[in-house]
């Protein structure tokens, strides 16, 4: 747990996209309280003009943005050379879009709406499969 902290400590920021409004300030008060920088985006655009990837522990992405797919998005980042853990959150859970962001490398699928704790838990795990021990 010790490595675990001091990777955290290391990798604050949690960049997040979500075209939910009321999700994107709960997601951004949930971080800092646990202690994460925050960087949020409710348009696609914005995210590609102005994110710090490559600063970022990982990315919560909302599956669906406003007809934008997260899931083409993540693949997107990915072709890019980004290869960052990817949180999928969803307010569309089904079994074909859970098959779908599992397909497309999600550390974690989480169906809204969810506790703060299942999303801390997903960061932590996010930390695990970017830089197994």
């Amino acid at each position: 747990m010790r490595i675990l902290k001091e990777r955290t400590a290391t990798r604050k920021l949690v960049v997040v996209v979500d075209d939910d409004a009321s999700v994107l300030g709960a997601i951004e008060r949930a971080l800092r309280i646990h202690g994460f920088n925050a960087e949020v985006f409710d348009k696609v655009e914005d995210f590609l003009e102005r994110a710090h990837l490559r600063e970022a522990a990982c990315l919560v992405l909302d599956i669906n943005l406003n007809g934008d797919s997260g899931i083409e998005l993540s693949y997107r980042l990915a072709r890019s050379g980004h290869s960052l853990p990817v949180i999928f959150i969803t307010a569309g859970d089904s079994e074909v879009t859970r098959a779908a962001a599992l397909k497309a490398g999600c550390v974690a699928y989480l169906p809204k709406p969810f506790a703060s704790r299942s999303l801390m838990d997903a960061i932590e795990k996010s930390f695990q499969e970017a830089d197994p021990l």
